[in-house]
């Protein structure tokens, strides 16, 4: 009877990525090419990334401010990942999501924190990022087989968002993590070998730059009428609040925080956390890596292309004004190869937000106590269903508005104010619970610095622009 009834109690656990088991620790791989077999949630994110930040927002920046915006492309990409690599190490010496961290930094309203009902408020606005998301993808494909009308036309749109969202829902039923990685490292991978190439191969056509442009790009000044588009970009390219808040759940199911242990207090326990935390730092400048390459080709297509033309992303036209990208300077058959591509590329951007946002959410409501997170079969459940719920959500707000360039940027503003919450959360965390033994490097201390005091100075005047106490 005993034996019965504890059975499936293990099974549960084990298959459970959240929980912490002294069976489950292994020593962490020291040779680099051993480290790069365990890399993944890094990869998941900047798949996620590349897609409205980077495909939508950066090219609509560069289109409409040129080259004069290059420095903050990437700052934006750069400056955020060391926030990012703190709070990751408090998830893997806590084995706990970065949403249980900002419950501890108080002052507590209510059962949660200021920064959880912050990041209640912002994912509210992030809801029109991803209705944009939901809706760049429908124009892609509208544009590419119409079924219904003419495309780009309502009912065309109407159709297409409701296929894309009930695909991404069907894709992820299963919730594991391992499907989510592959389905976004293929699909980004072929996107950014195109526009890499492309954004290399200008200079040969007649849209080419050259080193007084990129010189220019570097003023460090903000030219009039593109601060509103300037503060989504520094929300939403590279890792934004929301996705730094996200990587803690990938590191949890990739099993950094499960292979270190639970915390007994050994020599042991603290050098398998090293190691995996070593692992976590690599896969993270490996992500890093990626956003920054993506991010600046966008960046500079659209202003060595677009903006000459006097072509800015806007409304349900966006994809095709960003197919001029590719018709322009390779001709018409171009078109084609560019809304493939787009596709690709948005759709594991929809990827990325179906999987992670359900366990935000989920978790969002264990801490209100409306679901025990702790209980598998709960947490499950309850994902599975949000999975569901939310996608159509988005489209619903995509139907509604249909704007896929201003929804992403209402997005990004919101990530843009929830990330100096962030900052302030990772500071705490870290004088709270990471053990001095892991504060210790100096180089990534200032780099943490500078990282921080960064972040507040440009969300500080963005809040400050945005309530018109700064002249333009």
């Amino acid at each position: 009877m005993s034996t019965t009834a504890t059975a499936p109690a293990a099974e549960h656990a084990q298959a459970d990525p959240y929980a912490l088991r002294p069976e489950d620790a292994r020593p962490a791989p020291t040779a680099f090419r051993d480290r790069i077999r365990h890399l993944g949630p890094g990869f998941v994110l900047s798949a996620a990334v590349v897609g409205s930040g980077e495909l939508i927002t950066t090219t609509a920046l560069g289109a409409q401010a040129g080259f004069a915006l290059l420095w903050l492309v990437i700052v934006s990409t750069a400056v955020k990942v060391w926030v990012q690599m703190e709070l990751a190490q408090w998830t893997i010496l806590n084995g706990r999501t970065a949403l249980e961290g900002y419950r501890e930094v108080g002052p507590r309203i209510g059962r949660l924190s200021w920064i959880n009902w912050l990041w209640i408020g912002m994912d509210f606005a992030k809801m029109f990022q991803r209705g944009g998301i939901i809706g760049g993808t429908a124009a892609a494909c509208s544009v590419l087989w119409p079924v219904i009308g003419e495309p780009l036309s309502w009912g065309s749109l109407a159709l297409w968002a409701v296929v894309v969202t009930v695909a991404a829902v069907l894709l992820l039923q299963s919730g594991k993590y391992s499907l989510v990685e592959r389905a976004c490292l293929v699909s980004v991978v072929v996107f950014t070998l195109v526009t890499v190439s492309l954004a290399v191969g200008l200079p040969g056509t007649e849209f080419g730059y050259g080193g007084s442009e990129l010189g220019g790009g570097f003023g460090f000044e903000i030219p009039a009428g593109t601060v509103g588009i300037a503060l989504a970009v520094f929300g939403i390219t590279g890792v934004g609040a929301d996705e730094m808040t996200t990587y803690t759940y990938w590191c949890l199911e990739k099993g950094y925080a499960r292979w270190t242990g639970p915390d007994d207090g050994s020599e042991e326990r603290a050098r398998r956390a090293e190691g995996w935390i070593k692992v976590m730092r690599l896969d993270a400048l490996t992500g890093l890596a990626v956003c920054v390459l993506c991010t600046l080709s966008f960046y500079v297509i659209g202003a060595a292309v677009l903006h000459p033309q006097g072509l800015v992303p806007e409304g349900n036209e966006m994809i095709t004004t960003l197919s001029r990208i590719y018709t322009d300077t390779m001709g018409p058959w171009a078109e084609y190869l560019f809304l493939v591509g787009a596709f690709a590329v948005l759709f594991s951007t929809l990827i990325g937000s179906t999987a992670s946002v359900p366990r935000l959410w989920t978790n969002t409501l264990g801490l209100l106590g409306v679901v025990d997170w702790s209980d598998v079969r709960a947490r499950t459940r309850t994902i599975r269903i949000l999975t569901w719920c939310l996608p159509l959500l988005w489209t619903c707000f995509f139907l509604w508005m249909q704007s896929p360039v201003l929804m992403v940027q209402i997005g990004g503003i919101g990530g843009g104010i929830f990330l100096l919450a962030v900052v302030v959360a990772v500071w705490r965390l870290r004088h709270t619970g990471v053990p001095k033994r892991f504060r210790a490097n100096p180089w990534l201390t200032a780099a943490l610095v500078l990282s921080s005091v960064a972040i507040l100075c440009v969300g500080v005047y963005g809040v400050l622009k945005t309530l018109g106490a700064v002249p333009e």
